[in-house]
This record gives structure tokens, C-alpha cells and sequence, in this order.
């Protein structure tokens, strides 16, 4: 998680550092074969190069970018678990709880989806 240390030092909302960092966390634990990196200013988790899962945050809510695949293949889950989504981003309010089950159904399907995929992005 060092590699998102001076990424959780810049939110300077305190809550939403911490939710941030559990998050992180979560994802480092349950999935020890995606390595944690920093691209964009994001912070993202990769496997075998490339991309699966990617956050951001900002004073209303935490984006979670699972592609454009992993939206529109989840899209009536994240409708129906409450969230709202753009073409590229779930959105998770901060006064919401988080969704741990729907970002591990999202992982799991990026980690799945591009098993064979040579790629940063899809194609």
C-alpha cells in the first residue's frame, strides 16, 4: 500500500481518506496478484499489465472505473444497488456505504475478461 501513500495524503477530508484507503486495502488483500500502481494520479490496480480496476475521489463521492465493458455489463446491478454510472465510472457517495460486493463482482469480471488480453486498455 505504500505505493498509495502520498495519493490518501492529499484527500484532506479525513473520512475520506480512511474509506479510500479501507478500499484500497480491501482490494490489496482479497486480490495479492494485482499489483498496485499509481497512473494518471490514480490509483489502479493491474494484472499481468493490464489494467482491472482504477479509483478516484473527489469532495462528493469515489469513482470506480472498471471500463466501459465492466459498466455496461454491470449496469442493471449498479442501478439496481443504488449507484448512478457514467459511460466510464461507477459513482459511490460518500454518505452511501460501500458496495464491497459489487467492486468484487466488477474485478473479478475485469481479471476474467482480460485473461488473455495483451493490452494497458481493452481494444
Amino acid at each position: 500500500m505504500e505505493v498509495f501513500a502520498d495519493y490518501l495524503a492529499r484527500i484532506d477530508n479525513q473520512e475520506h481518506r480512511e474509506r479510500t484507503e479501507e478500499v484500497l486495502a480491501w482490494v490489496a488483500k482479497k486480490y495479492p496478484n494485482l499489483k498496485p500502481v499509481i497512473k494518471w494520479n490514480q490509483p489502479m490496480f493491474t494484472d499481468h499489465g493490464t489494467f482491472i480496476i482504477g479509483f478516484s475521489v473527489s469532495k462528493n463521492r469515489m469513482t470506480v472505473s472498471p471500463e466501459l465493458q465492466g459498466i455496461v455489463h454491470f449496469s442493471d446491478e449498479i442501478v439496481q444497488a443504488g449507484y448512478r454510472h457514467t459511460k466510464y465510472l461507477v459513482i459511490f457517495p460518500w454518505e452511501k456505504p460501500f458496495d464491497f460486493s459489487l467492486l468484487q463482482k466488477m474485478i473479478e469480471f475485469n481479471i476474467w475478461d482480460k485473461s488473455n488480453c495483451s493490452t494497458f486498455w481493452r481494444k
